[in-house]
């Protein structure tokens, strides 16, 4: 019988860091600053895949936004972009994955890239259906070119973190 299964290595360095890395993206949205939390999370979702692999940094890129909203650091108003923008960090993470190894800004760009033309097309559709036009423009707003400038942010910081670890 030749099956291929990928074995899950689980170690304590391994755990502690995916511990550590969730407990950052986590506690972000505490400081209520989209220009200070979208960083952050975007860092710690780069971290992980340079640390852990792709599956647990969308793992990772899963349970911050998922936590904000049910305790209400998300603006309730934000609930209906929820899976997209866990979509939409899948789509950094998964782009930086695959191109970092070939160039680490190449593989950032690109994600960040990605990741805005997503989150800024799907809220474009998403708010207009769901919320009155006041609040979707602001929204809307929320969803566009911050979220490039925080992912870029983001992997930013995460290069100075992985250089530091020696991990690029």
């Amino acid at each position: 019988m030749n099956s291929q299964v990928e074995t899950l290595t689980i170690t304590r360095t391994r755990v502690i860091g995916f511990v550590l890395l969730l407990g950052i993206a986590t506690a972000a949205p505490l400081f209520h600053n989209q220009f200070v939390t979208g960083p952050i999370v975007n860092a710690t979702l780069l971290v992980a895949v340079a640390l852990l692999g792709m599956r647990d940094a969308i793992l990772i890129g899963l349970i911050p936004c998922s936590i904000a909203l049910a305790i209400g650091l998300l603006p309730p108003v934000l609930a209906p972009m929820v899976p997209f923008i866990i979509v939409g960090n899948a789509i950094l993470v998964v782009t930086f994955g695959y191109l970092r190894q070939r160039n680490y800004w190449l593989g950032l760009i690109s994600g960040s890239i990605l990741k805005f033309a997503f989150l800024f097309g799907t809220s474009s559709i998403v708010i207009s259906l769901l919320l009155n036009q006041n609040l979707a423009s602001s929204v809307a707003v929320m969803m566009s070119w911050p979220q490039l400038v925080t992912a870029l942010a983001g992997g930013m910081i995460a290069y100075g973190v992985l250089r530091g670890l020696r991990k690029l």
